[in-house]
């Protein structure tokens, strides 16, 4: 049998088997690169390829799985078959050797290369075609693919690897993301809008320490005052919602609007000894350190409420928080005609940066478009305390992440001013 009749009878075979290969290949590609949020919106036109596309994209691993298993079925089978028809034109190694070769070359450009290269130009369009074929796929070769994974679990578990069986796939917030930080670096995303969205993607992971004012930088007042001494302590904090404590900071009683104070004194014809300041307090709200910016946001919006204090476990004062606090860590520092720009942070002429310890480093970071991170602290002066691994000296200098930090004034264990300057190597680039 010559070489030209077996090629001329297993051609036939060989088409359908690449076809396939080719069609699952370009089905593999399409629906990973196709547009998530493009799907979605047809799918609430009614679109049911779009539809079936959602439904398989919710496990991701498994149609994955399903699409690789069968497509490495036609693949081997195809193989196998060549090698089967080739071996007896050619006995020995020969023909199994002709095989390889063949079939490397189809499988590369027919079933892989071409349909890919395709399938990625038009992802949606090639998506949306081949959605009820790889629906099937899925179908047939998902248990399949559950049943590979499982046994791949089992194997790597006796090497201390061990993996849930649950999808481990991307999480869409880190795509988003992902998608941000990359279009930031080609230029297409401004430092401002890069910064507010990544705030939102933040908030769920940021709990109310991060962002909240220290008990040390409350400003309180003694409910115990005069009307006259509690009016002028109340102006000269600035703020219109201040807490009101009784004997002991600790014991807050409630927190006074400054609206309050104002609509009694204008009921009172101006009369300030007539009126009982501590008495237009409103009952304070505690939340505890460890609730999430997010669920606070959704708190603060449900409650009408802006304001808010912080409490340990151990019911211990630590900080209060506002509904500006966490608007802020999405559109950056509101400032108003009482605030000043770049609060703590002096720019110096020979291109350092003054700061004070108390200066969270996410607001010094979008400031300063700096890259400083925040996982192990809060505050510039936590961050030198976290690094040093103790408490520096005042003159002392560390050198970390691209930054020079020097501690300039230190007041018991607390660092309060660090001057910040890049490195001698960079400055001298």
């Amino acid at each position: 049998m010559t070489i030209i009749a077996i090629l001329a009878g297993l051609a036939p075979a060989l088409v359908v088997l690449l076809s396939l290969s080719g069609l699952i290949s370009a089905a593999e590609t399409s629906m990973t690169a196709a547009s998530r949020a493009r799907m979605h919106q047809l799918e609430r036109e009614g679109d049911r390829a779009a539809k079936r596309i959602n439904r398989m994209m919710t496990d991701q691993e498994k149609m994955i799985g399903a699409i690789l298993l069968s497509n490495n079925v036609i693949n081997i089978g195809a193989s196998a078959l060549t090698t089967v028809a080739l071996s007896t034109a050619f006995p020995g190694p020969v023909g199994a050797l002709i095989a390889t070769a063949l079939m490397t070359v189809l499988i590369v450009i027919f079933s892989e290369i071409l349909p890919k290269t395709l399938a990625i130009a038009r992802a949606d369009d090639v998506a949306r075609a081949l959605s009820i074929p790889t629906y099937w796929v899925v179908r047939i070769f998902g248990p399949l693919a559950n049943a590979a994974q499982w046994i791949v679990r089992l194997t790597l578990r006796p090497f201390g690897i061990k993996l849930s069986m649950e999808t481990d796939v991307l999480a869409a917030h880190e795509e988003i993301r992902g998608a941000v930080e990359y279009h930031h670096s080609e230029g297409l995303v401004a430092s401002s809008d890069r910064h507010m969205l990544g705030g939102v993607l933040d908030l769920s992971e940021m709990d109310v320490t991060q962002v909240m004012v220290h008990r040390r930088s409350i400003s309180m007042i003694d409910a115990a005052l005069g009307p006259k001494d509690l009016l002028a302590e109340l102006l000269e904090t600035g703020h219109s919602r201040v807490p009101l404590y009784r004997d002991d900071p600790e014991n807050i009683v409630g927190v006074l609007h400054a609206k309050d104070v104002l609509a009694a004194m204008a009921a009172s014809g101006g009369k300030l000894e007539a009126i009982d300041i501590p008495a237009l307090a409103r009952e304070p709200w505690f939340i505890p350190e460890t609730t999430s910016l997010n669920s606070q946001l959704s708190a603060f919006l449900k409650r009408q409420s802006h304001f808010a204090l912080v409490v340990d476990e151990y019911g211990a004062l630590q900080g209060l928080i506002t509904l500006e606090d966490i608007l802020e860590e999405i559109v950056g520092e509101i400032e108003d005609e009482h605030d000043s720009a770049l609060e703590g942070v002096r720019r110096q002429t020979d291109g350092s940066v003054v700061v004070d310890g108390w200066v969270a480093i996410r607001d010094l970071n979008r400031a300063l478009d700096w890259d400083l991170p925040d996982d192990d602290a809060v505050t510039v002066a936590g961050l030198v305390i976290h690094e040093a691994q103790t408490i520096p000296k005042v003159g002392q200098t560390w050198t970390f992440y691209g930054h020079r930090f020097q501690v300039v004034r230190r007041e018991r264990n607390q660092i309060t001013v660090l001057k910040i300057s890049p490195p001698k190597e960079r400055e001298e680039d």
